[in-house]
């Protein structure tokens, strides 16, 4: 059998698998709440992998690889932070408080739980409206990664690839929603998890072991083995920082809080989300080996599909373009459903509900209609974007996770701990936040500081200062919000 036979035999029962779960999935959502978070009934197995495929995409498979190529072996202390501060540190301090909140204001997305918790209108189309238009240029950096992964295994042209993976995953997240999302999700994170195992060992046995990868990196550059090494200080700790805290303000993994069935699942949940996290170390690794034996690559994001054409065979290479095509489908799928509920749930508004009353089956079945038809648009506008992606997949990712991050970060988390916290600060934290995060990085990033740190802290500080000079909340509304006066 042929490479290309095989590589296309396992991506057609891989699609084929994807499909029937997505129509199967569907069969199952009923309501919005189905469609948007799983009807809150999900397990802590499927809720730790799913949240790992959708934080590790293809971005961190092709894009970790690429900076491993680039800046060698410093970059594990970024795996290294995306496991400590991305897994652990997300599901203790904010897993059950977003569960519980959520819960009592009746909220399914993360300008809905701004704009309840801070009884803000304002607040919650500013959040849906940046959680659209950065969820978007970060589903570019998803598909590039997809497209190079086949462009370097299959040899097929990257726009064809990018378009065959797009439109598989529109198709079963428009069926499907949540459900199919999370349940494709938690089968994605194992194949990832074996593909990157079995990449990782072909490249330490080429190379003679981790050892020998060292000696002969040190012989290309000795900063490509030290900390900071090539990339210093403050390159290091800007990446580190947006791909780990930023994960804190991503509404595509925050909403696995949301979908839990109860607090209980946080017991297993964080323990699962913190081995498997562990497999980030995998690709920045990896990428770093590749610059010993593939030294003149044209483009750092062929480093992972190229090595993989090189040290596996094509049974192994087939299986490992699958675990990318997995990372990539998750987390393009989850925030597609992220950006379906912006735009269905956040900008067009619940009118029922703002007016008082009850919500009727007709409103649910119409509202997962149009999360659907928003799913499809979403996704064919990614597509368009990534037929002539504008960077390095890394490089696209930090951009939008910095801007979301420093319009939501501390909006979320100070909403779930800090009483004080009102709808002017959080307002202005947003506005500020982003304004400076993006002048930053339009100004090329002074200092080598990734605009993910100055917007981030402005931002909190703006909240603070703000909701300590204007009146406190409504008395009421944090009530409704902590639950207090509950049996």
């Amino acid at each position: 059998m042929s490479n290309m036979a095989v590589y296309t035999t396992v991506l057609t029962a891989y699609i084929v698998v994807l499909v029937a779960m997505g129509i199967w999935m569907g069969r199952r959502t009923r309501n919005a709440e189905d469609f948007y978070i799983g009807g809150r009934q999900i397990g802590p197995w499927v809720t730790a992998f799913s949240f790992v495929a959708a934080y590790f995409s293809s971005v961190v498979i092709i894009g970790g690889g690429a900076f491993g190529y680039r800046f060698g072996m410093s970059t594990l202390w970024v795996a290294a932070s995306n496991v400590l501060i991305g897994c652990t540190l997300a599901w203790i301090v904010l897993g059950r408080r977003l569960w519980e909140f959520t819960k009592r204001l009746d909220t399914m997305t993360i300008p809905g739980f701004i704009g309840k918790r801070y009884g803000s209108r304002e607040a919650e189309i500013f959040s849906a409206v940046i959680i659209f238009v950065f969820m978007i240029v970060y589903n570019v950096s998803v598909l590039v990664g997809m497209g190079r992964i086949m462009e370097g295994l299959m040899g097929i042209p990257y726009t064809t690839a990018v378009i065959v993976a797009g439109l598989i995953i529109l198709i079963y997240v428009s069926i499907g929603g949540y459900l199919a999302v999370v349940w494709t999700s938690f089968v994605q994170a194992w194949i990832m998890l074996f593909g990157l195992f079995l990449l990782a060992f072909a490249t330490l046995s080429r190379v003679g072991g981790l050892t020998a990868a060292n000696i002969q990196l040190a012989a290309i550059d000795p900063g490509l083995v030290t900390t900071p090494g090539v990339w210093g200080w403050s390159g290091l700790m800007s990446y580190a920082l947006i791909v780990s805290l930023g994960v804190w303000g991503m509404p595509q993994l925050l909403v696995r809080f949301y979908s839990m069935k109860s607090t209980r699942v946080l017991r297993l949940g964080v323990v699962l989300a913190t081995l498997g996290g562990a497999m980030a170390i995998l690709p920045y690794m990896t990428g770093a080996i590749s610059r010993i034996l593939l030294p003149t690559l044209e483009h750092p994001d062929l480093a992972i599909p190229k090595l993989a054409q090189l040290v596996l065979n094509p049974w192994g290479g087939a299986i490992f373009m699958a675990g990318v095509m997995a990372a990539g489908m998750s987390t393009f799928a989850s925030v597609l459903i992220i950006v379906s509920g912006a735009i269905t749930r956040d900008l067009r508004g619940n009118q029922e509900e703002r007016k008082g009353k009850k919500r009727r089956p007709q409103s649910d079945r119409r509202d997962v209609m149009i999360g659907r038809v928003a799913s499809l648009a979403a996704g064919l506008i990614s597509l368009a974007i990534a037929y002539r992606p504008p960077g390095l997949v890394l490089v696209i990712t930090a951009f939008a996770w910095a801007v979301i991050a420093s319009a939501c970060l501390w909006p979320v988390v100070l909403g779930v701990y800090w009483k004080r916290a009102n709808s002017a600060g959080v307002f202005s934290s947003m506005i500020a936040g982003t304004v400076v995060a993006l002048g930053w990085m339009i100004a090329g990033k002074p200092f080598g500081i990734h605009g993910f740190i100055p917007g981030v802290f402005i931002s909190l500080v703006v909240l603070i200062v703000v909701s300590f000079m204007t009146p406190p909340p409504d008395a009421a509304l944090i009530s409704r919000a902590w639950g207090e006066g509950e049996v």
